[in-house]
């Protein structure tokens, strides 16, 4: 049999009740399935723990995480503590740390699941967006200067190797071509003359080995207006570190909210753990209310199953997430339900047991 070993970072605010609910359905399928199981180990780490230690997370945390198969991490921000130190010294650490440079984002209108754009079909928003994970604008390179003087000066400098360019476009022209669909690359060459240049150069040459992928390239302005008035042009999508997150914010809004936006941050090379994350925040405002939304935490668990090379339970779970919106039986306030946080994760498994 099968085993998998999960570290469970649950985080902060209401990641431990979302990831609790992930856990439950992943578990659930184990059982159902009989030919695999899976093993969870929990660690504190988070804003609390900051609090109380002075880090996210400790100093051998990375070593620790190593022999998973997998991380599933809930949320990560609290008040008190700084946003560039909740995120830098866990999340970004860990990304970094394991060379996750992709993060697969799906953009997909569910069936049942909200739209706040009129007209628009639920086969019209159907994307995955790829972005580079792991150096970009979201590299630790800068400086502050004069610091408290009228002349301060702060300086962030994007970092793009031709190493993480290639092989984040070689990553989103295989998965174009094994899916049959259309690339867009999504990047500001126009202002950024020397990163966003160097990305377009790259795209450009990288397409060449692919002739039977059928490609185009936006600025990321007319990208953000594209994604709300046409999104349907969008299959897969490959693009920097800061324009991925943003982008996929903005997808997300448009294919039922952060409650349904789920993220894998993957080392394709499996020489290190993958990690899997609803992409919402923390929300400190609901924590311990009950009544968050899991259903990204649960779609992440999707994710990890097709790494897993669970494909067809993968599938399953996103058609139970669907049956949920379409019955509307069993769905939390945001969503424009009754139900609490705690009855989601057994409501998905009651579709999974049909």
């Amino acid at each position: 049999m099968e085993r998998f070993k999960i570290a469970v970072i649950a985080g902060d605010g209401i990641g431990p009740e979302v990831i609790t609910e992930g856990k439950k359905v992943l578990s659930g399928i184990a059982a159902l399935d009989g030919k695999f199981n899976v093993e969870f180990t929990d660690f504190p780490w988070g804003c609390e723990y900051y609090l109380k230690t002075g880090e996210m997370m400790p100093e051998d945390g990375l070593e620790q995480l190593k022999a998973f198969d997998a991380i599933y991490l809930g949320a990560v921000g609290y008040p008190g503590v700084p946003d560039n130190v909740s995120l830098g010294q866990l999340l970004l650490k860990i990304r970094r740390g394991f060379d996750e440079y992709v993060n697969l984002r799906p953009v997909k209108l569910l069936e049942g699941a909200p739209c706040p754009l009129a007209g628009v079909k639920r086969e019209d928003i159907d994307m995955i967006v790829i972005r580079e994970n792991s150096e970009g604008e979201y590299a630790d390179v800068g400086a502050r200067l004069y610091p408290g003087t009228p002349q301060e000066i702060a300086l962030q400098t994007g970092v793009f190797s031709r190493k993480g360019c290639e092989r984040i476009m070689r990553y989103a022209y295989e998965t174009a071509r094994r899916e049959h669909k259309t690339l867009t690359s999504i990047s500001k060459g126009n202002a950024l003359g020397y990163s966003m240049v160097f990305w377009d150069e790259i795209f450009a040459e990288i397409g060449k080995e692919y002739p039977d992928v059928k490609t185009q390239k936006l600025l990321v302005d007319a990208a953000s207006m594209m994604f709300v008035k046409n999104p349907k042009r969008f299959e897969v999508v490959v693009t920097s570190n800061l324009f991925g997150d943003i982008l996929t914010d903005l997808g997300a809004a448009i294919a039922g909210g952060m409650g349904l936006a789920a993220g894998a941050n993957l080392n394709p090379e499996r020489k290190y753990p993958s990690m899997f994350e609803p992409i919402h925040g923390s929300a400190p405002d609901i924590a311990g209310k009950g009544i968050a939304n899991p259903l990204a935490s649960i779609w992440s668990v999707s994710q990890m199953l097709d790494f897993f090379g669970k494909e067809e339970w993968g599938k399953r779970v996103l058609a139970a997430i669907e049956t949920l919106l379409v019955e509307k039986k069993t769905l939390t306030p945001d969503l424009g339900g009754t139900a609490k946080t705690q009855d989601i994760g057994e409501a998905i498994l009651k579709i999974l047991r049909r």
